[in-house]
């Protein structure tokens, strides 16, 4: 888990703002927290490409799904075409994140990363608040010391 150099922003947080500090940070993602520190989202470098990518499209979603697109689908673009007129984080972020606590092994944590093809997982405490966010790097991270650890012992 990362502690240290977390970076966050806030539900009022503009889109410009949140974008510019996945740039500088050259992170892919950030909680969204309340002024307590509460977990209350996620933003990712996901929920913004959308911003650009769906906006041609607007026209083209109409109402009901084509003959070639499935209900599932047509649900996602139309949940895209709704983030894509956000102004702020609150408008394109992913409310009520999964989340894991400081006591959360490793193989657990790991598993629902890629279970539920998420990059991160913001750690919080027992209040909700963040304590730290755990990523993949973080498994690959663990991964690469415990065959280090191997080879040393053979």
């Amino acid at each position: 888990m990362t502690k240290r150099q977390v970076y966050t922003c806030t539900e009022d947080t503009s889109i410009d703002d949140a974008l510019e500090m996945l740039v500088e940070k050259k992170i892919t993602g950030l909680p969204v927290v309340d002024r307590s520190g509460k977990v209350v989202g996620v933003v990712s470098d996901y929920d913004m490409l959308t911003l650009d990518h769906i906006s041609g499209r607007m026209e083209q979603a109409g109402i009901f799904p084509t003959a070639s697109m499935d209900w599932e689908a047509f649900h996602e673009v139309q949940k895209l075409i709704l983030k894509n007129a956000g102004k702020t984080v609150a408008d394109v972020m992913t409310a009520n994140p999964l989340v894991v606590r400081p006591e959360t092994n490793l193989e657990t944590a790991a598993r629902i990363l890629l279970q539920r093809k998420v990059r991160r997982l913001p750690v919080v405490d027992g209040d909700g608040k963040l304590v730290g966010v755990f990523t993949r790097g973080d498994v690959i991270r663990a991964a690469l010391a415990a065959r280090k650890a191997a080879a040393q012992r053979n």
